[in-house]
């Protein structure tokens, strides 16, 4: 599991990889948010930023089989076209 508040930019390939080493892996489904029409700028509180994704990401993790994901959500000054925040999930083949 990964989670990161970052000011640097991420690559989805690679985080996908990442979650996708395990030989149960079946499926990844992943998004990923972009800055739109106007530059801006993104604060956060370090540790509460986190814990807040932290919390979010236990309950995905109590109602469905997830086998590993990554979310990550930038912060500071972005540009439209700019990446912002990506979540991947890992999952196995379903019955």
């Amino acid at each position: 599991m990964k989670v990161s508040v970052q000011a640097e930019d991420f690559d989805l390939s690679t985080e996908v990889i990442e979650i996708s080493v395990n030989s149960r892996v079946g499926a990844v489904a992943s998004f990923v948010g972009v800055v739109r029409d106007v530059p801006m700028t993104l604060e956060h509180y370090p540790g509460m930023t986190e814990s807040a994704i932290v919390a979010i990401v236990e309950e995905a993790r109590s109602r469905w089989q997830i086998i590993d994901l990554a979310v990550i959500h930038r912060y500071g000054e972005l540009q439209p076209g700019d990446q912002i925040v990506m979540v991947a999930i890992s999952s196995s083949h379903r019955a």
